[in-house]
């Protein structure tokens, strides 16, 4: 066999795994696109935006899914659902006449359901990534809602503000509480009529206001 074959040959082989190489690469980035997508879903699509550069993004998310894994996320205790659930209920029977401390009561109570379930609460934008990675659905609404919580501070939010926090709240309490705010759990409260976003309740003291 002359010099000039072998030559060929080698080249031929080297390009065929240099080939083999990128393919697999490219495979594997594919894959990992995919599963952080179907993990995160609408926080994916943030993420890329915010960064401006899919791989940098995908990085970050690793990083949150990573971080997220070292946490030890417990179930709440049957009693507590029915705790957290009833504290929901009258914070948000108080809203027609105190929406601004509804609206500051209901922060306090997702903070503490997402402490008693094993999530760190210290930094408003650390509780955001980290309950994205389990909550990818609804965490850009609890980012929301702890936008209108400052404006609320500051004494700038308006009413329906007020009552769009409280809902978005509540999407996340649910979540957090894997039951209904109405009663029930999530499984059957579909049925239920007058389940977390139903009309008011009848009381002993006659019809309670709720957030809508």
């Amino acid at each position: 066999m002359s010099t000039g074959v072998i030559i060929v040959i080698v080249v031929v082989v080297v390009l065929l795994l240099v080939g083999g190489v990128v393919a697999a690469r490219i495979g594997a980035r594919k894959r990992r696109s995919k599963q952080l997508r179907d993990r995160f879903g609408p926080e994916y699509d943030r993420a890329v935006e915010q960064h401006g550069d899919r791989k940098q993004a995908e990085d970050k998310l690793e990083e949150r899914r990573e971080r997220r894994e070292q946490l030890e996320i417990r179930p709440l205790e049957r009693e507590q659902q029915e705790r957290f659930a009833e504290e929901w209920r009258r914070v948000q029977g108080r809203f027609v006449d105190a929406p601004q401390e509804a609206v500051r009561e209901s922060d306090h109570l997702v903070k503490e359901v997402m402490r008693q379930r094993g999530y760190p609460i210290e930094d408003f934008e650390r509780r955001a990534d980290d309950i994205s990675v389990d909550h990818p659905h609804v965490v850009e609404n609890y980012r929301s809602a702890g936008r209108i919580a400052g404006r609320n501070e500051r004494g700038e939010a308006s009413t329906e503000d007020l009552r769009q926090a409280t809902v978005h709240y509540r999407e996340l309490f649910e979540e957090l509480l894997e039951t209904r705010v109405g009663g029930g759990s999530q499984s059957d409260a579909g049925g239920r009529g007058e389940a977390a976003g139903g009309p008011g309740r009848e009381t002993g003291g006659g019809r309670q206001e709720e957030v809508r």
